[in-house]
């Protein structure tokens, strides 16, 4: 029975990718890793079930699935957990005895042009060996429809004819993609001469969009950066033929399951989107929904864009794969293209490069330093700091806006003067309100105006910190005006699901500053005079804001109370035992429960600012080192030359003291010269210098000999 069971579990093949930490080769490998061989040759029973088998087989890798290796074009990258090996090489000889050992051998080369001659020299070294050579090979080429882009229209009246796979011999390249072409017919020639032992693809890919995105990428990260508008290439009238990568990634298995007798294939999906349909929709999904067209001369000098992405945005071509959607088995992720998936494409955009908005809410009595931590944590994560007062008067400043243009907009255009009369009309609701309110707006308004703030796109794609806000239980409650309540069927759908709640809004972390009222008064009362002039923390106020505070916040009534309720970790933090500047302490235990940040991490003028900073740093550090260094040598050189002073001083101090000493001693014995020995002496030397005998020495000896005054 063991043995029936190991003959029906399907054999896993091996297959070869290259550049496995690109975008195309990454996601190629992520999707065919998990899925089983031949898994694309079982019909599924309903078109629902396809779907779920597809998300399961990329979600869980199975036995008998596709092993994956292939190159990388960083060398320092780590091992993707979904490829088995990773093949290093020195010389073409290594590479090729990798190769020789796989089943199915898939070359990009849309991504990087550089990979168009190792692709050729692959499959021309396979074919040459072909004797030697016991295993079937199969070798996908996934080029580009550029090779296409110069074609001729099937029928000069009706343009709008798609070119099939049936074209292929009549397609002209685009300039920039003629080895492109070359590589497609030598890998088509060379598949012809043994099929029972090397069977070749191509696979015309058309613009792959989808999981961190790549060629469409500089749309997503302009419109996640709050631009005010989208840039499109010239009218944006030309038809981009488009396909998810993951689409792309099922026709790749569907060629290595069923070995298809058709050789070259379109791959594709059945929009037909303009280059402005795709700029408005992620404009208006992720974006402000402006969208700016530009001159083709303008484009070339964004640096964000390179010559082979500029190339392929600007191409218009119809196409239609006829195969992929007539012979093959695709549970399609988005068969009807980019604009038409638009919000499920931006969600795999934001998971796939971490960037979901960190939603925070900081409360905290009066003068706790909510605002101090709120705007370094708003500075590091790079979040929007969601003030009251702020959020009611951009909402007015934006009402009024609006019904200005009432008197400046062209006639004909109706709907824009209704918009400009509905926002008079809610000014002027505004003001009878807040006459009745002592000049405040009510609680339904500023809960409004704080939801739309909330809902907007840059709150919605880097996120928010709420300050101080919501402060009383009815904020959140109320049926009808509660904060974070779900404002349309779809969100009120999700958030019964998620527990009653809009998870858009809803912060993900919560923090409570926590203080007594005496140390909050004695902070404020520290604080200097023009600091506090003009505030609302003057010692009546700050008593008033305080009592306000407790009494909405006692143990039975406060708004954490909500957060509690559904299960919204809260973080309590003692003010009180931070004395560091700025509150530092309190911020550090803040970005240590938040984690890391959600976002593309420094620009490039930040990333200069801060080597600017780094720079001048260094420079201050040596220069205050240099002068330090100085300082010390200074002192020491001081301190040596006094010692140096000192010490000739005491030196020629103990020379005058034994000079001193040696003449008191030298008295008696200069006493006894001049008395005995002198006189006799003297008198000796001058009767020798008188007589110059030869020998004076003895002359003067027999002199002192015969006149010594003892003697006589």
């Amino acid at each position: 029975m063991a043995f029936q069971d190991d003959a029906e579990k399907p054999k896993s093949k091996r297959m070869f990718i290259n550049q496995v930490d690109a975008y195309h080769g990454k996601n190629l490998s992520k999707f065919l890793s998990r899925c089983v061989v031949g898994a694309s040759l079982e019909e599924p029973e309903e078109e629902d079930d396809a779907r779920s088998t597809s998300s399961s087989i990329i979600a869980l890798p199975k036995e008998g699935c596709y092993e994956i290796v292939g190159t990388v074009k960083d060398a320092e990258t780590t091992k993707p957990e979904f490829v088995k090996e990773v093949i290093n090489f020195e010389n073409k000889d290594q590479l090729y005895e990798q190769l020789v050992e796989c089943d199915v051998i898939v070359y990009d080369i849309t991504q990087d042009p550089d990979q168009i001659d190792e692709a050729v020299w692959a499959v021309s070294e396979i074919h040459s060996d072909l004797d030697k050579i016991e295993k079937p090979k199969m070798f996908i080429l996934i080029s580009s429809v550029m090779t296409w882009a110069k074609s001729k229209s099937l029928d000069p009246d009706d343009p709008e004819i798609p070119f099939t796979e049936d074209d292929y011999r009549r397609r002209k390249p685009h300039p920039n993609f003629k080895e492109h072409i070359s590589a497609e017919k030598t890998v088509i020639k060379l598949g012809k001469t043994n099929k029972a032992k090397l069977v070749t693809y191509v696979v015309a890919s058309a613009l792959t969009y989808g999981a961190e995105e790549s060629i469409f990428h500089y749309l997503f990260k302009s419109a996640w950066h709050n631009a005010p508008q989208l840039l499109c290439f010239g009218d944006g009238q030309n038809v981009i033929p488009t396909i998810h990568i993951k689409d792309l990634a099922g026709v790749i298995q569907n060629i290595a399951d069923s070995r298809p007798k058709v050789r070259y294939l379109i791959a594709k999906d059945d929009s037909n989107n303009t280059l402005f349909e795709i700029v408005k929709a992620v404009s208006s999904n992720l974006g402000t929904g402006k969208v700016k067209s530009i001159t083709k001369e303008e484009a070339l000098l964004n640096k964000d864009i390179e010559q082979a992405d500029f190339d392929m945005l600007l191409v218009n071509l119809r196409m239609d794969a006829v195969n992929v959607k007539e012979n093959m088995r695709i549970s399609w992720v988005s068969e009807s293209g980019m604009v038409d998936n638009i919000m499920q494409t931006i969600k795999e955009y934001k998971d796939s490069r971490k960037l979901q908005p960190l939603r925070i809410c900081v409360l905290g009595p009066p003068a706790s330093g909510k605002t101090t931590v709120i705007q370094q944590l708003c500075e590091f994560y790079k979040l929007h700091h969601i003030k009251i007062k702020d959020v009611i008067d951009q909402a007015i400043d934006d009402l009024k806006a609006q019904a200005r243009r009432a008197d400046t907009e062209e006639e004909g255009e109706d709907e824009d003067d209704n918009k400009a009369q509905e926002a008079q009309e809610l000014l002027d609701q505004i003001q009878e309100e807040m006459a009745g309110n002592n000049n405040k707006l009510t609680d339904s308004k500023v809960l409004q105006f704080y939801k739309e703030k909330l809902h907007s796109m840059p709150c919605q794609n880097q996120g928010f910190v709420l300050d101080g806000f919501p402060k009383l239980k009815d904020h959140v409650e109320n049926e009808e005006d509660g904060l974070f309540n779900a404002t349309d069927a779809e969100e009120a759908e999700e958030a019964d699901k998620e527990g009653n709640y809009d998870k858009k809004l809803m912060p993900e972390f919560m923090f409570c500053l926590e203080a007594t009222d005496e140390f909050l008064r004695n902070r404020v009362m520290n604080l200097p005079e023009s600091v506090v002039h003009g505030t609302h923390n003057t010692e009546t106020e700050l008593n008033r804001r305080l009592k306000t505070y407790r009494d909405n916040n006692d143990e039975e009534n406060t708004v954490l109370t909500y957060f509690d309720e559904r299960e919204i970790d809260i973080v309590k933090l003692d003010v009180t035992k931070d004395d560091s500047k700025m509150m530092k302490d309190t911020v550090d235990k803040m970005k240590k429960v938040i984690g890391g940040a959600r976002n593309y991490g420094p620009t490039p003028e930040e990333l200069e600012e801060m080597r600017r900073q780094e720079e001048e740093a260094r420079l201050k550090k040596e220069t205050e080192e240099r002068q330090e260094r100085e300082r010390k040598e200074a002192e020491e050189s001081n301190l040596r030359k006094q010692r140096q002073e000192e010490w000739t001083s005491r030196l020629n101090e103990v020379k005058r003291e034994e000079y001193e000493l040696l003449e008191a001693q030298s008295i008696p014995l200069r006493n006894y010269l001049m008395k005995h020995v002198m006189p006799t002496l003297t008198q000796g030397l001058i009767d020798c210098c008188k007589t110059r005998p030869d020998d004076p020495l003895d002359y003067l000896a027999e002199y002192l000999f015969q006149n010594n005054p003892q003697v006589d």
